[in-house]
């Protein structure tokens, strides 16, 4: 009875990986391993780069990662919170209200160091 119910589980996982190791081995023998230099210049969002790929980052790079961070955080957990919000208890209802709390300080934090200011 398991076999029956979980066979054409089984037979679509391994359809896939060898699906997926041939087309991965027909990829590495068909590409062009021949290295020209537009191939090996380095690539910056369409222009050629302005300095050195080593020099150091500005920290408003990681603010804005951070931002990024708190809002899919919020996003990612505020929807199931929002479907199921007639199923959970009072805990689970104020464990989210902190963990909103939270992610505002957060929020407000980004705020105050100016990562929403585009200079």
């Amino acid at each position: 009875m398991f076999l029956k119910n979980y066979f054409s589980i089984f037979l679509f996982l391994i359809f896939s990986i060898v699906l997926s190791t041939i087309i991965f081995f027909l990829s590495f023998v068909l590409s062009s391993k021949l290295d020209d230099a537009e191939k090996l210049t380095t690539y910056e969002c369409g222009f050629n780069p302005f300095f050195d790929s080593r020099n150091e980052f500005d920290v408003k790079f990681y603010l804005v990662a951070i931002l990024f961070i708190i809002f899919d955080l919020e996003i990612s957990f505020l929807f199931p919170f929002s479907v199921s919000l007639d199923f959970i208890s009072y805990e689970g209802f104020y464990s989210m209200l902190i963990f909103l709390f939270l992610l505002t300080i957060g929020f407000i934090f980004e705020w105050k160091r100016g990562a929403l200011d585009w200079d």
